[in-house]
């Protein structure tokens, strides 16, 4: 009475239907409305693309921006001057943030200094030579409009007014922005810089600038050149060798596809093998551990803990002692007889995951086109990257400039701090200056971009579960063939993805709507994770946490509930409510061995990924080093020669995950499959079993049609003996 209402508790076994021979065909849309709402928000998404395409520029975030809100290399009156000078760097470190820009005049400029100068040695000079020196005064680097040749201002004015730089060192072009390159050069950063005339290099208020106190205020610039220099010759590797990249990526290929070819020999061994290693590892462990106990047991050494032992991390000391190892042999038996027992009550259902992973290798064998499905997929997945990372742009780019002034004179102290506050061009007062610091973003810019975050989310989900749905139905057409393949329909793959399309859009988006909404609150956390980093509240800390691992496990099972619903849809044509309860169902009443399934299958592919990988890297990695002596003229020059090496691991890692998430996707299907053939059919003619015989065999069962037709020929051959 119990195990009854325990199975009526997960609903009632599925029903034999003798019109059933695979996915059916005369099915209607599901999830109407999530349809609807799917196509309305594509719709709005286009809007909010096509508003930040009319109005945004992307050039404001690509090209740099001087004090009077000129796009330098952009603007016509600034388009021949690509590269932004700061007047005084040392400025920068002033600002709390770097969101506030850096506080002194920017201009425009052809090509970035490349000497050291300083006013105060021109002054020199024009004192020394007795009136104005055109060719020192040429040296400056003023505002638009300044000619400091004319003559109506002093150089110490002309400072004074910040109409022009009180001094430049060599700098190198970062992006359009000049970056002191002074750090590369010197080695004694504390020292003061001077110019070749041998002046000491000052700030309009007289500050000595030395090589700590620019590296200071260029940090991240200067961070970011040495990465520039870094990824420069990293591109210039994969330029150089991307041929060869290409060679490797295509023999990962190649052993992806002889790999699951091959799984169907393999699987049984490599599970197997596997249990006997571990069986054979924690025996040993659990003798030596005991050899090793009874060995100091006789020797009578016993533990004598000082204080010092206590906190030691000389784990010699312990292994000295028999009560480690005691403790040792202890776990090692505990983990070994809780192994051994779950070996003996699961066998059986560990020898029908092998079958069913070797089924999953037979399926793909007779549709080898469904090893190519996932490239559509990602093909889609790039164009969807590449419309979002456009079109994120481009709203990113429809605010306004905005100008900030600092309210304090320039030539303060290096240690203040500017407190900047927004103002416009044309009204500042004397002492201080209005300059552009970023174009800003209104809150309706704002709303947009997360609208288009979320949908980003959306329309990736949604491309998953249509490469998931498309797969299931192939998968589907390949169980129900009574006789494989001879029965297998025509186009089983495009049958499943016209299927997806035609009745199925709603689905999709109703279980890529779930995820994606996961995904936007668990980006919420960690934007409030990274708020409370400096906070000293540790129970909001605490709960941030704990909600981030919560959403994460939540979207791990969400995942897994929306894959199995979407293979319930792909063969029976029920929206996704319907289609997830009778799969979690399904699988609730076959609970153990879905988990069986889930964990065996998980390390078949872990193997086949890593051995896959691993063969293809360590290949490319001996190439690559010249240890191949055959091909050693083959070998192209690098700078890092683990370049080339890291590419093809990535490379061959993603392509045996598109390869075997096929495979997944089709034990999965044929593993729910199998469960409601075992629910709606009992091997008698009227009820054949569709599993293969591999799996009648494991699990004893067999089509009894074959009996009787074995039966009748008997009776028949007596029939005309007697005759």
């Amino acid at each position: 009475m119990g195990e009854e209402n325990e199975d009526k508790k997960y609903g009632e076994a599925k029903k034999h239907d003798p019109k059933f021979k695979g996915p059916i065909k005369n099915r209607s849309c599901t999830d109407i409305i999530c349809c609807i709402l799917f196509l309305v928000c594509i719709v709005v998404m286009v809007a909010c693309s096509a508003i930040g395409y009319a109005r945004g520029n992307p050039a404001k975030l690509v090209f740099p921006t001087d004090s009077g809100g000129n796009i330098c290399g952009y603007d016509k009156s600034v388009v021949s001057k690509p590269n932004l000078m700061y007047f005084d760097l040392l400025q920068c470190s002033k600002v709390q943030s770097i969101f506030l820009g850096c506080p002194t005049p920017q201009v425009c400029v052809e090509a970035c200094t490349t000497d050291y100068y300083v006013y105060l040695e021109s002054i020199a000079i024009e004192t020394a030579g007795g009136g104005q020196d055109n060719t020192e005064r040429n040296k400056l680097l003023c505002k638009y409009g300044v000619d400091p040749t004319a003559g109506t201002k002093s150089i110490q004015q002309l400072i004074s007014d910040e109409d022009c730089a009180a001094y430049y060192l060599p700098n190198t072009a970062i992006v359009g922005r000049c970056v002191p390159s002074i750090f590369l050069t010197i080695f004694d950063k504390s020292q003061e810089l001077v110019t070749s005339g041998n002046f000491k290099i000052t700030t309009a208020g007289g500050t000595p600038v030395t090589g700590n106190l620019i590296e200071t205020a260029s940090e991240y610039l200067a961070t970011f050149l040495s990465a520039t220099q870094v990824v420069e010759l990293v591109f210039k590797d994969i330029v150089t060798a991307w041929y060869l990249m290409l060679i490797f990526c295509a023999i990962a290929v190649v052993v992806c596809f002889i790999w699951i070819v091959l799984l169907r020999w393999f699987a049984g061994i490599l599970v197997w093998v596997s249990i006997v290693v571990v069986l054979a590892l924690l025996g040993f462990g659990c003798y030596y551990s005991y050899s090793q106990y009874y060995e100091l047991k006789n020797q009578n050494v016993t533990a004598e803990f000082g204080v010092s032992e206590l906190f030691t991390l000389n784990f010699s000391y312990y292994l000295r002692l028999r009560e480690t190892w005691l403790a040792f042999g202890c776990t090692t038996a505990t983990i070994l007889l809780i192994f051994l027992l779950i070996l003996i009550f699961l066998v059986s259902r560990i020898c029908i995951a092998i079958e069913l992973i070797k089924e999953g290798s037979r399926a793909i064998s007779n549709m080898v086109f469904t090893l190519l499905w996932p490239i559509i997929p990602f093909i889609i997945q790039l164009a969807v990257v590449a419309y979002m990372g456009a079109s994120a742009i481009y709203i990113a780019s429809i605010g306004g400039p905005e100008y900030y002034s600092n309210g304090t004179d320039v030539a303060n102290s290096i240690n203040s701090v500017l407190d900047r506050v927004p103002c416009t061009p044309d009204n500042t007062t004397v002492g201080s200056f209005c300059d552009f610091v970023r174009y800003g973003g209104t809150d309706y810019i704002i709303a947009m971009e997360v609208f288009m975050l979320f949908m980003f989310f959306w329309l990736m989900n949604f491309v998953v579960a249509l490469g998931q749905m498309t797969l299931a139905g192939a998968f589907a057409s390949y169980y129900w063939a009574f006789e494989k393949p001879k029965d297998i329909p025509a186009f089983p793959l495009m049958s499943g993805f016209y299927r997806s399309i035609r009745y199925h859009l709603g689905t999709l988006a109703f279980g890529s709507l779930i995820i994606a909404i996961i995904q936007m609150i668990r980006v919420a956390l960690e934007y409030l994770d990274s708020k409370l980093k400096g906070a000293e509240n540790k129970v909001a800390k605490f709960m941030v946490k704990c909600l981030k691992c919560f959403f994460a496990c939540l979207e791990k099972l969400i995942k897994f509930l929306n894959r199995n619903a979407y293979i319930m849809t792909a063969v029976y044509g029920k929206n996704f409510c319907t289609a997830a309860k009778d799969a979690f169902f399904l699988i609730m009443r076959n609970v153990v061995r879905a988990v069986v399934l889930d964990k065996v299958t998980d390390y078949v592919l872990f193997l086949s990924k890593f051995m896959v990988t691993a063969g293809v890297g360590v290949g490319a990695y001996f190439w690559f080093q010249g240890k191949v002596s055959l091909f050693t003229q083959f070998i192209p020059v690098l700078n890092y020669y683990l370049t080339p090496v890291i590419v093809v691991i990535l490379g061959t890692y993603l392509i045996t995950c598109c390869f075997f998430s096929v495979y997944t996707m089709a034990v999965d299907t044929l593993f729910l499959c199998f469960l409601e053939d075992l629910e709606m059919h009992d091997g008698s003619p009227e009820k054949p079993y569709y599993m293969s015989k591999g799996l009648m065999k494991i699990l004893r069962k067999k089509n009894k049609k074959e009996k009787k037709e074995n039966e009748t020929d008997g009776n028949e051959d007596k029939a005309k003996e007697e005759k």
